[in-house]
């Protein structure tokens, strides 16, 4: 009888496996990390939203603003905050600008252009976001965002019932100036909405930025477009867009301005998103349009 020599060697078939067992793991242990990477970043988003869409430049409270004698501070009252607005009221005004600025700075840096609506002879009232300039507290939803708005155009609604009304948004404001006014009653909205550098959506803007976000995880979307809709054509709506933006392109301008009726577009040639307002088709139009509706022709 035979006795073959024993051997611990392994068979080519089980020698062959093992590698590819060891390729297996590593390649299920690189997607659980990038997983788990994705996953982190997407919490991140969620959780720091508020750090990547707004940039404001708190200012003291103590802080005094150097205003001509015709603008004097308002302060709104929120819930859990105080907002801090300016409104410039001239002795007989033909109408107001009700204004929402961009995402970033304060007041300081945006009420600079006073003469501009004063030679309009029309009022001028802008406000801070929560947590710019001496605005207290922190922005935390979409809709704590617009019931900020719509407190601040309380304010003073009253005080401009029959007269000439504008809303203006400039930027980050476009979406809340085109919101406000569809939440209005027909007969409480203003004469003219004017959207500078306007957005489709922050969704919108999202998937441009940020293409491999899913859309759920944006707590601010901010649709332009659906609040464009909803006004029908009712309410006059002005678009300026720089046709050289690089922040938000030009076609977001376009597509809002085939939504409905009653939208004007108004490019304004090698304007970039922060130096539109230097531009003068830009400052002649929008002199124009303001002028045609605080002073309509009889």
């Amino acid at each position: 009888m035979t006795l073959s020599a024993h051997t611990d060697a392994h068979s080519p078939s089980q020698q062959s496996s093992r590698p590819r067992r060891w390729w297996l793991i590593a390649l299920f242990t690189l997607i659980a990390l990038l997983a788990a990477v994705y996953l982190a970043v997407l919490g991140k988003l969620w959780f720091g939203q508020e750090s990547l869409i707004f940039h404001p430049t708190p200012l003291p409270a103590g802080h005094t603003f150097q205003l001509p004698a015709d603008v004097h501070e308002v302060t709104i009252d929120v819930p859990g905050a105080k907002l801090d607005a300016v409104h410039m009221q001239l002795p007989h005004p033909d109408g107001v600008v009700f204004y929402l600025h961009g995402n970033a700075g304060n007041l300081t840096s945006w009420f600079v252009n006073a003469d501009f609506y004063r030679a309009l002879n029309v009022d001028l009232f802008m406000v801070d976001y929560r947590g710019f300039g001496k605005s207290t507290g922190h922005i935390e939803s979409e809709a704590q965002l617009l019931a900020d708005v719509q407190a601040a155009w309380q304010t003073v609604a009253k005080q401009y019932e029959g007269r000439h009304v504008v809303f203006f948004g400039r930027s980050l404001g476009t979406g809340l100036a085109a919101k406000l006014t569809a939440s209005l009653p027909p007969g409480q909205r203003p004469e003219l909405l004017v959207l500078v550098s306007p957005y489709i959506s922050m969704t919108a803007m999202a998937h441009e930025q940020y293409p491999f976000v899913p859309s759920a995880l944006l707590r601010y979307p901010l649709r332009t477009d659906e609040a464009i809709k909803a006004l029908g054509g009712a309410t006059p709506v002005l678009i300026l867009h720089g046709d050289k933006d690089a922040l938000i392109p030009y076609r977001h301008a376009q597509v809002l301005s085939s939504l409905t009726p009653g939208v004007q577009l108004q490019a304004v040639p090698g304007a970039g998103h922060n130096d539109i307002q230097t531009y003068d088709v830009y400052l002649d139009k929008l002199r124009r349009a303001i002028a045609s509706t605080v002073r309509p022709p009889h």
